[in-house]
């Protein structure tokens, strides 16, 4: 099983909340190109990098993410 980002959700989140993918990756401690691939579901996350976004952009990790099981856990959202 995998974790993925709800692309439009996720990127509306952080649209909303004012801040560029690169202000998101600062306050997350992650890298912004990180931040792309999630906001286009073509990286998965873990479990501890998908609640520290959370935290960040103040939603529970159930609004921001998914998990998907199965050969295919490519999520296109």
């Amino acid at each position: 099983m995998r974790i993925f980002a709800k692309s439009e959700v996720f990127a509306r989140t952080r649209i909303l909340k004012g801040l560029s993918q690169r202000e998101l990756a600062r306050k997350a401690g992650l890298s912004h190109s990180y931040i792309s691939l999630l906001e286009r579901s073509e990286k998965s996350v873990g479990p501890a990098a998908a609640k520290t976004l959370s935290e960040v952009l103040d939603k529970s990790m159930e609004e921001l993410f998914t998990i998907r099981s199965g050969p295919d856990t490519q999520a296109r959202s």
